[in-house]
């Protein structure tokens, strides 16, 4: 590819990952006021209470991308033990009193000076990023049992339980779901991905089987309609709010679960209060959104200048494409429910301000190819 295409192709890259990130982002802040506003007027007598915290966490995620945008991404390869031993500290520190932060029941948030922090998403940033560092040096030997799978599957396993004790396994499934990616694309054999994957399904379904909670969920993911007074309560009305939305929906605003049916309505189920006020056309162009990112960030991935820029590439948009299914599959009733939130639209900072770094470092790697 000569010179003049590769700068086209950047420049191409850069407006799609730039207009998506920011659609995204305006549409979340719109949304998560539409969706918050009643639940917080009851809990803190200011409808805007939500939404004026957003706005801040959408600006300090495109300053966020910005930066990253401008770190030359082989920073990234010097980073990549420090980060992971950070993430690894964060995640140790969640169970120390007084630092980590329980919220119903769970420890899963990081309090120091008022500021909150979920380490479970750093984690994943780091595991791509050493991934990617790991992968690429040893690109020789990946086929390799005890070089190309096992360092990597301990790495990954020891993140792993920290998450899952907290307990999060939605972002654990996340972390394994990230890691068996990138794993494959770089060339590990295919036998050594399946037998660990055998491996591990026992260990899931213990973690599932012998949770209360968990059951409950299996359960009312199977017959929601059963289980819709408790466990399957969310799915249902999530439903209901798919449904009476329509083809062009009841405009904003004008949602009628997020009165106090669906729990935390603009979190992990703010797509279902967009599909009741927006309608399949409203959700079809946010879908759209996502896989023009998706698609962008894997061409950036394919033109990448080296294996470590292609494998951090494939990391960081395979982690948003699949935290997009993963939600979306959630809301509608065809995964069971699990606590991940919708990029660059639901509310919360960390997510937002995460995913936005991921965006600002493809947008680097994209910027390189055409020097």
């Amino acid at each position: 590819m000569t010179k003049e295409k590769q700068a086209k192709s950047h420049v191409a890259n850069e407006r799609f990952l730039v207009v998506g990130t920011l659609l995204l982002l305006g549409i979340g802040v719109v949304m998560v006021y539409s969706a918050s506003s009643a639940v917080a007027l009851e809990r803190f007598g200011s409808d805007t209470y939500f939404f004026k915290k957003q706005v801040v966490y959408a600006l300090t995620a495109i300053a966020v991308l910005i930066i990253c945008r401008h770190i030359p991404y082989p920073f990234y390869r010097k980073m990549a033990y420090p980060v992971l031993a950070v993430a690894f500290l964060m995640l140790i520190a969640l169970y120390f009193p007084g630092v980590g932060h329980p919220v119903g029941g769970a420890r899963r948030w990081l309090r120091i000076s008022g500021v909150s922090f979920q380490p479970s998403e750093l984690a994943r940033l780091a595991l791509i990023i050493y991934l990617a560092y790991s992968m690429s040096k040893k690109q020789d030997k990946i086929k390799v049992f005890t070089i190309g799978f096992l360092p990597h599957a301990i790495v990954l396993a020891s993140l792993g339980a920290l998450v899952v004790m907290q307990p999060d396994f939605g972002a654990a499934v996340m972390l394994a779901l990230v890691a068996w990616t990138m794993l494959f694309v770089s060339g590990v054999r295919l036998f050594h991905l399946l037998t660990a994957l055998a491996a591990v399904l026992p260990i899931v379904y213990y973690l599932l089987i012998h949770v209360g909670y968990r059951v409950k969920r299996l359960a009312s993911f199977l017959d929601p309609w059963r289980y819709e007074s408790d466990a399957g309560y969310q799915i249902v009305h999530s439903l209901m709010a798919f449904g009476s939305g329509g083809v062009t929906g009841s405009g904003i605003g004008n949602s009628y679960q997020k009165l106090f049916y669906l729990p935390e309505p603009h979190t992990d189920f703010i797509i279902s209060v967009m599909g009741e006020e927006l309608g399949l056309v409203g959700i079809c162009f946010v879908v759209g959104l996502y896989v023009m990112l998706v698609w962008r960030g894997f061409v950036v991935a394919m033109k990448a200048r080296d294996l470590f820029a292609t494998y951090l590439a494939v990391g960081l948009i395979s982690a948003l494409g699949l935290q997009v299914c993963i939600n979306l599959g959630v809301a509608m009733g065809l995964l069971p429910t699990k606590g991940l939130t919708l990029p660059f639209v639901s509310y919360g900072g960390t997510s937002l301000v995460m995913n936005a770094a991921a965006i600002g470092i493809l947008m680097n790697i994209s910027a390189r190819q055409a020097v």
